[in-house]
């Protein structure tokens, strides 16, 4: 195990998002407005890995994917699962605890545009490699979408070409570890059929943790 590096506040290092945390506190001053926290316990055996936060979502409440319309599919699987406990109230205040799950995100600051570009995934993925190093528990992730996938892989040091991002696909990415695919729980997914519940449930339900 070692110690969990997290970006400051006011992370400087990708100008794009920086103009774009700005941009946005001036917009609406109530809101986080920073990089977004991993949520969960680094003692967890699962680590979830999506993109990066939503405008009005995370970037507003400060935790991962709650706000967001992908947090509606995400969190009440978490919970069917076991992984938690209590409510999923869309608030970071709503009691919702995380027990045997992390989430965390690629890029941890909000896009323009919900799109993130190439050196922004790889100037982060020094926070996302120390993360999976602090957890020494770790058996498996879930990447949420192809730049997740891509992400885990360039955090532990693999070719992006070694494994294929496929739906339900299984990778043993060595260290013991096995990294699961999934499409993003993202609203585009969801409603246009790409991704079903029963999908979703399907990415969980295969892990042995």
């Amino acid at each position: 195990m070692s110690e969990l590096n997290v970006p400051a506040p006011d992370c400087s290092l990708c100008p794009r998002l920086v103009e774009f945390r700005a941009a946005n506190r001036a917009a609406y001053g109530d809101f986080h407005n920073a990089p977004v926290p991993s949520f969960g316990p680094l003692s967890a055996a699962l680590l979830i890995v999506g993109l990066a936060p939503g405008l009005k979502g995370a970037n507003r409440t400060a935790r991962p994917f709650t706000g967001d319309y992908a947090g509606d599919l995400l969190y009440p699987t978490v919970l069917k699962f076991g992984l938690g406990q209590g409510t999923y109230g869309a608030s970071r205040d709503d009691g919702l605890e995380l027990t045997k799950c992390r989430i965390t995100n690629a890029v941890r600051c909000v896009p323009p545009q919900n799109k993130v570009i190439g050196a922004e995934v790889t100037t982060c993925n020094s926070f996302l490699r120390a993360e999976i190093q602090a957890m020494p528990n770790l058996k498996a992730l879930i990447a949420l979408g192809s730049v997740a996938h891509d992400a885990v892989l360039k955090a532990l040091g693999h070719k992006l070409s070694a494994f294929k991002f496929a739906h339900c696909a299984q990778h043993d990415v060595g260290g013991g570890l096995i990294l699961t695919d999934s499409y993003h729980c993202s609203r585009y997914n969801t409603n246009t059929g790409r991704l079903t519940e029963a999908m979703f449930h399907d990415v969980f339900r295969a892990l042995s943790i």
